[in-house]
């Protein structure tokens, strides 16, 4: 073998081994340690607390308008009742005018409507939905009952009877609002789905009744039964008005029926009866109905309601 081939050969033999000894010393590339990479924590949403105020029957036309107008506040009757209200997550009226431009100023007769400037007093007490189902929707036509819509949507105020749902979204809550008139309509086959329908898109369904007799302390036999399937079709909460008397109220399946609000602003002022009214806070967490209070009101001055001071009365589901 030549010198220079036996070179070549010992040349080969020194660089093989000079790799190997290299991988040797050389520190080895890390592996990701799966196990220890830091990963995304699911995060659960916990219910969140949250109040409900319901109401009765408000009217803001006739004589209430016009002691309005006359004081030169347009939140004059909501003024003692404002701040208790705007407390709450969610105000639930029923608005038994319609709301037109060319009312008029009267403070008689049974032909009711308001100024739109009358919305200021709602939007000041933090009412946030309003039925508009009732004896008085029409009393102006569907003009007028068109311009109650219009007028509202303009300041931002929810209203439900038109057969539609109004939602209301607190945390990762859903509240629906539906509206009925049973004074000057029967109850149909048409209103009982859509509860059904209405119940299957939110987690809480509230439905707002104008039924019943005036002048009555207790509901009759049409409110209870009514009530029932009302309930039984996905109700969670009835809140009923009309009779301007306070009614008295029952739980069905530890759902609360509240036959008969009476007034909350009103102009009758010729009665005891009348110029007394009951709100009712409901507290929920989620879709669970924590407790019940009774909030009374008197409308001692005209179109005026005040709380009575007693402490509310709790009522467990």
């Amino acid at each position: 073998m030549s010198k220079l081939v036996y070179g070549l050969i010992l040349l080969f033999a020194l660089f093989t081994e000079g790799l190997a000894l290299l991988k040797l010393i050389s520190p080895k590339t890390p592996k990701l340690d799966i196990a220890r990479t830091p990963t995304a924590v699911a995060q659960v949403s916990k219910p969140q607390k949250f109040t409900i105020i319901l109401t009765g029957d408000i009217m803001l036309g006739r004589s209430v308008m016009t002691h309005t107008f006359d004081s030169g506040d347009l939140n004059y009757p909501f003024i003692n009742v404002a701040e208790k209200l705007k407390k709450a997550d969610i105000v639930f009226s029923n608005l038994e005018n319609p709301i037109v431009s060319d009312c008029p100023r009267r403070d008689s007769g049974m032909i009711f409507c308001a100024d739109p400037r009358m919305l200021e007093g709602i939007i000041f007490a933090g009412i946030d939905v309003v039925n508009i189902a009732n004896n008085h929707t029409m009393n102006y036509g569907q003009k007028g009952f068109d311009e109650t819509k219009n007028f509202l949507t303009a300041h931002d105020i929810s209203y439900t009877g038109d057969s539609n749902l109004a939602i209301k979204k607190i945390g990762g809550t859903t509240v629906g609002f539906l509206g009925f008139d049973y004074v000057t309509n029967d109850p149909s086959e048409d209103d009982l789905n859509l509860i059904t329908n209405a119940s299957q898109r939110v987690d809480i369904l509230i439905v707002g009744v104008h039924w019943g007799s005036e002048y009555q302390a207790k509901a009759g036999k049409f409110q209870e039964e009514t009530a029932i399937k009302m309930v039984d079709h996905g109700a969670d909460v009835i809140s009923g008005h009309h009779p301007h008397w306070v009614q008295n109220s029952t739980l069905y399946k530890t759902k609360p029926i509240y036959y008969s609000l009476g007034n909350f602003v009103f102009d009758q002022m010729w009665s005891e009866n009348t110029k007394k009214g009951m709100a009712i806070r409901l507290t929920f967490k989620g879709d669970e109905l924590l407790s019940q209070e009774e909030l009374p009101v008197a409308i001692n001055t005209l179109g005026q309601p005040a709380w009575i001071t007693p402490t509310p009365v709790k009522v467990t589901p």
